[in-house]
C-alpha cells in the first residue's frame, strides 16, 4: 500500500465523519505534517502520513516536537487501520 492510498482514505473517513482534512505545506518550514484535520467541536490534529512501516525523517520529528511542545496534537499514520484508530481516539 502507498502513502497515498492511506491519505486518500483518511481524506475520505475524515469526510464522513463531518470533518476537513486541509492538505499542509509551508514555505520555508520543511518537515511540517502532512495534513491538517479540522474534526466537530473544535478538535484540529497534524497528521503526517507514511507508507507502511516508514518512520517520519529527524526533521518531521523537530516539527512534530516544536508542535506538542505548544500543545497541539500530531498523529503518524501508515496504515488504514492507522486512519481508524486515529479517529476513533480524536472523536471521544
Amino acid at each position: 500500500m502507498r502513502e497515498r492510498d492511506i491519505e486518500t482514505y483518511l481524506r475520505k473517513q475524515v469526510k464522513a465523519a463531518g470533518g476537513l482534512a486541509y492538505k499542509w505545506t509551508s514555505p520555508g518550514n520543511a518537515g511540517v505534517p502532512d495534513r491538517i484535520v479540522v474534526l466537530p467541536f473544535n478538535r484540529v490534529h497534524f497528521v503526517e502520513l507514511k507508507a507502511p512501516g516508514q518512520k517520519p525523517t529527524p526533521l518531521q520529528l523537530a516539527q512534530h516536537r516544536e508542535l506538542t511542545a505548544r500543545g497541539c496534537s500530531v498523529w503518524v499514520i501508515d496504515s488504514k487501520e492507522g486512519v481508524d484508530a486515529f479517529l476513533q481516539e480524536a472523536r471521544s
